[in-house]
């Protein structure tokens, strides 16, 4: 088959969305201690290497075709992915990794500063097999709450055009349920060293999410009238929310910051990810400032309510998600004259739908995150031993820091620059 313009699309998509989790690790990494900045871009980088073999395997297989119980596609389907070997099928495969690599990659920001790399790197692969590809099998597989599921079939379709549910919510949810099962920071609250070491990174990175966003979005789009809508939306939410985020600064703190401004990108990004083909401009305008301003005011409820969520993922990609979902049962345009939202004169079909599709979103990833993750954590232990978060995750886990300063390494160890860089590093650990 000759290679389309839509094709190329696709592939340059993939290829945009494979580079926000780089991003991530910017966006995350600026955003940790100095003396755990390092460990925290690894937790992004692993998932790629870790969900890219997943995915060839049996990832691809079990979100989407021949279904069982409308849970999950048959792993062994596309096993190794040998059948779609000549076949166009393959650049839909490419594309839908990326998708499971950044998922799962935003959990890793809510328990930044104490978990063990070892345990995360079985995390990532056993929470995608059996949390992210099941849920993008019911929403976008034909499952569950798709169209002619059990569950879509009664209540109606929701929409979830590159991710609400299956990316941000699933991740928000399962990064709480994370945070909770691993237990607060040493500090927490009133260490402030726990503040951003790098805030250059953190907007390098929010800069990265967004370039990459456009084809997070905008890779699915069928027609050129769709993808228009598309990119114009995904320009237009996350600014809205950045402005949102930013007065909401102003007025509660008496000025706006940098990190407001990078975190603001990202909620309106979120927000906006369901909803991105399905709403107008000015719907898109006012879905983020909304998602900003609730994302400004939810990221302040973990110390009101007492769980640790490091990097604030649940208090953007969850509360963004849950609007940008919700939203569109209230904004939704009407298709062909007919459907839409409630302030279209829809009725309250389409909410009803996406809200019965949030609901089981959130249910099915905090108790199957909460098996995995009490698993790991009763088993080979979820976290660092006090002595190791106070010396720094990046020496004890990876026997490295990020920056080297007249041979003083910000992790902490004293390193002369003419000795070896590593017994210095393996006695500060273990001292």
């Amino acid at each position: 088959m000759d290679l389309t313009a839509g094709h190329v699309w696709v592939m340059v998509s993939a290829a945009l969305v494979l580079l926000m989790t780089p991003g991530l690790a910017f966006f995350y990494g600026g955003m940790t201690r100095a003396k755990a900045a390092l460990n925290m871009m690894m937790m992004s980088f692993v998932s790629i290497g870790l969900v890219g073999v997943v995915w060839v395997l049996w990832g691809f297989s079990m979100s989407g075709g021949d279904g069982v119980a409308g849970l999950f596609g048959n792993p062994f389907a596309s096993f190794g992915l040998e059948d779609l070997i000549g076949t166009e099928d393959m650049i839909g495969a490419g594309f839908g990794a990326t998708f499971a690599i950044i998922t799962v990659a935003l959990i890793s920001g809510a328990i930044a500063d104490r978990a063990k790399f070892s345990a995360w790197a079985v995390f990532v692969p056993v929470w995608v097999t059996l949390v992210y590809c099941p849920l993008a099998f019911m929403v976008w597989g034909g499952g569950l709450l798709g169209e002619e599921g059990a569950i879509g079939s009664v209540v109606g379709e929701a929409i979830d055009f590159a991710g609400g549910t299956v990316v941000h919510i699933n991740a928000g949810v399962a990064a709480l349920v994370l945070a909770l099962i691993i237990g607060k920071r040493r500090g927490f609250g009133s260490d402030p060293s726990h503040r951003p070491h790098n805030i250059p990174f953190v907007m390098l990175g929010a800069a990265m999410l967004w370039f990459g966003w456009f084809g997070f979005n905008g890779g699915a789009a069928g027609t050129a009238e769709e993808a228009g809508l598309i990119w114009v939306n995904t320009l237009a939410a996350p600014a809205a929310a950045m402005v949102g985020w930013l007065i909401t600064e102003r007025v509660r703190d008496g000025r706006p910051t940098s990190l407001g401004a990078a975190s603001g990108i990202v909620a309106g990004l979120v927000a906006i990810t369901p909803a991105c083909a399905s709403v107008s401009p000015i719907g898109a305008l006012g879905l983020g400032l909304v998602a900003g301003i609730l994302a400004a005011l939810a990221v302040g409820l973990k110390y009101k309510l007492g769980y640790d969520d490091s990097l604030d993922v649940v208090g953007v990609h969850l509360v963004a998600g849950l609007v940008g979902t919700v939203a569109i049962g209230f904004i939704a345009l009407p298709v062909d004259g007919e459907g839409g939202g409630l302030f279209y004169g829809g009725g309250f079909a389409q909410l009803g739908a996406q809200i019965v599709a949030t609901v089981v979103a959130i249910v099915f990833s905090a108790v199957m995150t909460l098996i995995i993750g009490l698993a790991i954590h009763k088993t080979m232990g979820f976290r660092v031993t006090e002595e190791q978060e106070i010396n720094g995750v990046d020496l004890s886990e990876h026997a490295e820091t990020a920056y080297e300063l007249g041979g003083i390494g910000v992790g902490g160890s004293f390193r002369p620059v003419a000795e070896s860089t590593t017994a210095p590093i393996k006695e500060s650990v273990n001292s």
